[in-house]
């Protein structure tokens, strides 16, 4: 990471953007930032999952904005250190979840697999849309099919009630 850039946790979009600092961490910005999402997670676990959804198109919107911002501050798109898009993605991927230390792991696995991999039509978002939206847009995608895999893993009974 270049430690040139001028990111300042005290201006409020950049704070959102790395995660409450968590993506200046010097190694795996991206994986240690995805842990962000944990308060919002078992913040919302207990509530209906129509408002866990709605808190994540607003989340989503709300990064689009600070996304875009922090990296039109530091004139890189999608600096390692911006990772509220990791946040956004992780807290898609474990909506409707029954939270437990099981369940909470196998979400964080499978989002980190395809934040990284970017199979098929996340590699497709990731190539064609800039901004705040192509920071986001990959990593919404990649938590949806994580939720899809969670939510078919769990409901199923294959790894668990």
């Amino acid at each position: 990471m270049d430690k040139s850039l001028k990111f300042n946790l005290k201006r409020p979009h950049q704070l959102f953007a790395l995660g409450f600092g968590t993506g200046l961490a010097p190694k795996a910005p991206g994986t240690v930032g995805t842990l962000a999402a944990l308060p919002f997670i078992f913040a919302t676990m207990t509530l209906p999952v129509w408002f866990q959804v709605s808190l994540a198109v607003l989340m989503t919107i709300f990064g689009i904005w600070v996304c875009g911002k922090t990296a039109r501050d530091v004139n890189v798109h999608d600096h390692p250190a911006i990772v509220w898009d990791e946040v956004v993605g992780f807290y898609i991927t474990m909506i409707g979840a029954a939270i437990s230390w099981q369940s909470l792991i196998v979400g964080f696995v499978l989002f980190r697999f395809f934040d990284i991999a970017k199979p098929g039509p996340i590699r497709m978002l990731d190539k064609k849309l800039h901004g705040g939206r192509g920071i986001m847009a990959d990593d919404v995608l990649a938590g949806i099919f994580s939720l899809i895999c969670v939510q078919a893993l769990f409901k199923t009974g294959v790894l668990g009630g």
